[in-house]
């Protein structure tokens, strides 16, 4: 049950932040910043089998690789410009986690462009 060791990470941090913020708050920040990194560790390493399964689902279907690495490269920066964002957030910078989350979205958007275009004509062959 990994989830009960990242809960109790994130608890111990927060009582740790929450104490340390009162007397030095630039270490509540430094708690925060390397208890996020943990657990973003922790998971990221679970990743592999999830990525290690939809390839081989992928290369069952013969799904094109190209398709296939840009829906990770997508997922990818979905989760790295969050975690960006909530690291800002924690810190009080809601504008810079704003443009942190807007980033991500504009990348995203110009990593779907391949998969749009095939998309499209794709469709442009089937409709007569």
């Amino acid at each position: 049950m990994e989830i009960v060791q990242i809960v109790g990470i994130g608890i111990i941090a927060t009582i740790l932040s929450v104490i340390l913020r009162q007397q030095k708050p630039e270490f509540a920040l430094q708690v925060s910043i390397v208890t996020g990194l943990i657990i973003f560790i922790f998971v990221i390493s679970k990743l592999n089998y999830v990525i290690e399964v939809l390839n081989n689902l992928a290369k069952r279907i013969d799904m094109d690789l190209l398709y296939f690495s840009t829906i990770l490269k997508v997922i990818g920066v979905a989760y790295i410009a969050e975690f960006g964002a909530q690291i800002a957030r924690d810190s009080g910078e809601g504008a810079i986690a704003s443009k942190i989350e807007l980033a991500g979205k504009i990348l995203i958007m110009v990593l779907a462009v391949p998969v749009l275009t095939s998309l499209l004509d794709l469709i442009i062959k089937i409709i007569p």
